[in-house]
């Protein structure tokens, strides 16, 4: 194969007639439903094609749609090798139990990616966050390029939210694993904000690549009529707010609870809260002690059903806690796209999710920490169906034009055969996307003719 042959998504060219050698490391993996997991599982069957991919995992936390699967040892999924690990798995609602968790999984990790042998490259992800450590030594003592993966960028996130105090321990573990990037030959972040907290902790910004996640919008598509998840749940008639994901503690999601307890009288408005995680419990409560008739909660969906789930609401959240703006990118907004549905942004007016949401026209930004605001928002924009209909659209168009899972697979790839091949990447993966997606996509979809917007 050469220079002008046509790849597909997450394919590139050897160039000898070795196949490349790539090892993922995760907890998550398929059948999970979690983000990271499945995101992942994307791109390792992507890469397959043309790479040997092996993915040292854990079992999964959620497997809605009851795959059979090996829980320990080899497997193989879809082109790629899968090397499941033992560990404990403890409620994640136990702070000492997920610590355990971690624990235990870093160390049945670290063991069996060494195993494996020499690969061209591992990619170590941040679920758990102390990988890094891992990736370092695996790098060291199997002399293989390192990718840093970062999903979310420890423990910043964790010290922001209170979950771990910003004592000498903490800021000498944080040393620590930034100096595991440092001496990554590549770090994958999500965003611009990612970028620059790096940047601004002495990383090398020429080390860094931006990949934006993805959505396969072939699997994930706009269903507005005859929407099963509507009928099943009986939510015909209603205007459905729906926040659709992990229910943890980086969203503030106890303030959805309070402005539907401001708007508990309108039967006309449900709060539909989707998903699992550490705060579900504790929102269950609120929501019973506030007996708020107008809050429901559901399980996860499965893969195959997320075109119906995520197409039945009228409005999507998407809250982010200020203090973490600059340690994440929420991969769920991907799938809200995808759907075709308009979103509500709960976030700081200078961090790039919110640019994004209303560079793209595809909905509306308000600050976070106010219940009353998001209530208003909520009622007046129940009004605009108008307004709702256009941002929906190009919502849509938005997934496919710029973060098609095929675009962002591709941009993977793009880094994968920069680290192996170097100089030569270019020739490797023919016609890729540019990894700089983040900043370049939003610009260049500015320059096409916008969806015409009218407000009743």
């Amino acid at each position: 194969m050469n220079a002008a042959s046509t790849n597909r998504p997450g394919e590139f060219v050897s160039r000898d007639e070795r196949r490349p050698r790539v090892v993922f490391v995760n907890r998550s993996y398929w059948p999970d439903a979690e983000a990271t997991g499945q995101l992942l599982t994307e791109l390792a069957e992507d890469l397959s094609r043309t790479c040997d991919v092996t993915v040292v995992a854990g079992p999964p936390n959620q497997n809605v749609e009851q795959c059979e699967y090996r829980p320990a040892g080899w497997d193989v999924h879809r082109g790629v090798r899968i090397r499941r690990v033992r560990c404990t798995r403890f409620s994640k609602s136990s702070r000492v139990g997920r610590v355990i968790n971690y624990l235990t999984f870093v160390v049945a990790a670290g063991i069996a990616a060494l195993a494996i042998g020499r690969p061209d490259a591992f990619v170590v992800e941040t679920d758990p966050p102390l990988l890094c450590f891992v990736g370092l030594a695996a790098r060291w003592l199997r002399r293989a390029k390192l990718v840093a993966y970062l999903q979310d960028i420890y423990p910043d996130l964790a010290v922001a939210l209170g979950k771990l105090p910003s004592n000498v321990f903490v800021r000498g573990l944080r040393k620590a694993m930034f100096a595991c990037h440092r001496r990554a030959d590549r770090i994958v972040v999500l965003s611009r904000d990612m970028c620059e907290l790096l940047v601004r902790s002495g990383i090398d910004a020429g080390k860094i690549e931006c990949v934006p996640n993805w959505i396969d919008t072939r699997h994930v598509t706009p269903v507005k009529q005859e929407n099963r998840f509507t009928r099943q749940h009986d939510l015909a008639g209603r205007f459905v707010v729906m926040y659709s994901g992990n229910l943890g503690q980086c969203q503030r999601l106890e303030d959805i609870l309070a402005a539907a307890r401001l708007l508990r009288m309108r039967d006309d408005i449900l709060f539909l809260m989707v998903g699992d995680g550490a705060m579900k419990e504790t929102l269950k409560e609120y929501a019973r002690e506030w007996r708020l008739q107008n809050v429901r909660f559901l399980p996860y969906q499965a893969r195959s059903e997320l075109s119906q789930s995520l197409s039945a609401a009228q409005l999507h959240l998407l809250p982010v806690d200020p203090r973490i703006v600059s340690c994440l990118m929420p991969s769920k907004l991907y799938g809200i796209l995808a759907s075709g549905t308009p979103l509500l942004a709960i976030a700081p007016r200078d961090c790039e999710l919110s640019e994004s949401v209303e560079s793209l026209d595809v909905g509306e930004v308000i600050p976070p920490a106010d219940p009353v605001l998001l209530a208003d928002t909520v009622v007046r924009l129940s009004r605009s169906a108008g307004q709702l209909d256009a941002w929906g659209k190009n919502a849509r168009r938005a997934a496919e034009q710029l973060f098609d899972r095929s675009i962002s697979t591709a941009s993977f790839a793009r880094v994968l055969a920069s680290v192996i091949y170097g100089d030569e990447a270019d020739v490797m993966v023919p016609g890729a996307e540019s990894v700089s997606a983040s900043a370049a996509t939003v610009a260049e979809y500015r320059s096409l003719a916008p969806v015409e917007t009218t407000c009743p």
